[in-house]
């Protein structure tokens, strides 16, 4: 949300969890407050203080041109049936010197500005403070129960308590009679997730709107009931100030606060948020993407792929990719069994590209699974293709072998092989997705002349082939370490 700085009276330095750097979205994702990320008609929306947002055609770069009327800060949207029902807050956050807040929800059918049946109903309020009460009626949160239909709207500041209530998910008002829940307290801009029994409520934590100095981080409490109480890792109570860290400050970005959840697909999810400065977008707020991992039952963001040269390693196993070539032996044998031990200690220089390359077939080679052993057909570099585009949450990869322009491709008949030289081919694009158990997934951008998703998968200890992602599989999952 947008007030001025704020220091709540014992705020703890935490530790960050996540500390590798963030990479924002690219073209120009200047938001704050964001919204959920919503989907429609293929593009992706996001929504921030102000009446306006971000658009997308691919997930991955980010222009103005989402509209939502009504201003006021930290909107949420979220797509229920065929209609994408927003709530935002008016007043509120100190915005105008008070907390007098209301929060008020509006409807669409779409949310494209270009469509015929952009029109967005009038707003309704479903929630309020008077300025004096301990509650401040903004950041509100959407969640629809997907155990039973029901919709809960959290909304709260700093100022008070964080309050739940519940809504009718049929006109998007608050059920009559309904009264409000205090669920937190030392936190803001909340929002709630179902996972495998628990509900978790997710806030914001710390200081914002002070651009590199924002101390903003996001926590998480969770609880077998919607109404709490929701307790962290430590079993302390979010209503006395407990949450379990889920991401803060890492890399050149800082401040990340408004959490919302995107599922993609069995065992892929993604985390939106902002950063409240990005040092390398003179210290802006923009909108960030991350995977969003489980481990033992809690969310915690995940790493952004970064460039790099690895080993590729399959879960199945734990052997590594590499070129099917003859193996070269090192120069020397055996080193061992009553060698004199005064023999000066010598290191032993690792084979380079330049003694087993000229050994290598000059066209297409394929792709097996073996051994690691930090040999050159086992080593790959993968950069960023920025003008390939990307997905959500991620750029597009070429793969090569280290030291050469030798790329990983996908064949026509779904397999894997490399070719002599990248080209810039979709085939040769891969979309590296990080999983919620911390593995990976690699699929290429495309196969040519097959209009179907398909992964990098195991079939066998040592055959690497394209197949259907399971999340079930070890099969499907890779790992990358650097040597």
């Amino acid at each position: 949300m947008i007030k001025g700085i704020k220091r709540t009276g014992t705020i703890a330095i935490l530790t960050c969890l996540v500390t590798s750097a963030a990479i924002a979205q690219v073209g120009k994702p200047f938001i704050h407050d964001p919204s959920t990320i919503a989907e429609c008609d293929g593009k992706y929306y996001t929504f921030g203080t102000g009446s306006g947002g971000l658009i997308s055609k691919d997930g991955w770069t980010w222009e103005k041109g989402g509209v939502r009327p009504g201003g006021g800060a930290a909107p949420d949207v979220l797509k229920i049936g065929d209609r994408y029902l927003v709530a935002y807050g008016a007043t509120g956050g100190g915005l105008g010197g008070g907390h007098n807040g209301r929060i008020l929800t509006m409807w669409n059918k779409t949310l494209d500005p270009d469509s015929p049946d952009f029109k967005y109903t009038e707003a309704i309020v479903v929630a309020s403070s008077d300025g004096t009460e301990d509650c401040d009626a903004i950041d509100p949160g959407l969640l629809l129960d997907p155990t039973d239909g029901r919709l809960w709207l959290s909304y709260g500041t700093y100022f008070g308590f964080i309050r739940l209530v519940e809504l009718d998910p049929k006109t998007g008002k608050r059920v009559e009679g309904n009264e409000a829940i205090n669920i937190a307290i030392d936190c803001e801009a909340t929002t709630m997730m179902y996972q495998d029994g628990w509900y978790y409520l997710l806030g914001t934590h710390g200081t914002c709107c002070d651009g590199p100095n924002s101390t903003y981080n996001i926590v998480v409490g969770r609880s077998r009931k919607v109404t709490g109480p929701y307790l962290d890792n430590m079993g302390r109570d979010m209503l006395k100030g407990g949450g379990k860290m889920v991401i803060a400050a890492g890399g050149r970005v800082n401040g990340p606060g408004h959490f919302g959840r995107l599922v993609l697909g069995d065992g892929v999810e993604k985390m939106s948020c902002h950063f409240e400065a990005d040092l390398d977008q003179s210290a802006r707020s923009v909108l960030g993407i991350r995977p969003l991992l489980w481990k033992n039952g809690w969310p915690v963001a995940g790493d952004l792929f970064k460039e790099g040269t690895y080993e590729i390693e399959s879960e199945r196993r734990g052997y590594a990719l590499e070129l099917t070539v003859d193996f070269t032996r090192m120069p020397g044998g055996m080193r061992g069994f009553n060698r004199d031990n005064n023999e000066p200690i010598k290191p032993v220089a690792s084979q380079q590209l330049a003694d087993v390359i000229k050994l290598w077939p000059t066209g297409n080679i394929d792709v097996r699974i073996g051994d690691y052993m930090f040999r050159p057909h086992q080593k790959w570099t993968i950069t960023a293709v920025p003008e390939a585009g990307g997905h959500l949450g991620g750029p597009y990869f070429k793969i090569v072998i280290e030291g050469t322009d030798r790329a990983l491709a996908a064949t026509a008949d779904a397999e894997v092989i490399t070719v002599p030289k990248f080209t810039g081919a979709q085939e040769q694009l891969w979309r590296i997705d990080q999983l919620t158990d911390g593995t990976y997934r690699i699929m290429p951008k495309v196969i040519p002349g097959l209009n179907k998703n398909l992964a990098l998968v195991s079939a066998g200890d040592s055959t690497p082939t394209l197949g259907e992602f399971d999340m079930k599989s070890d099969n499907s999952k890779w790992n990358f370490k650097a040597h």
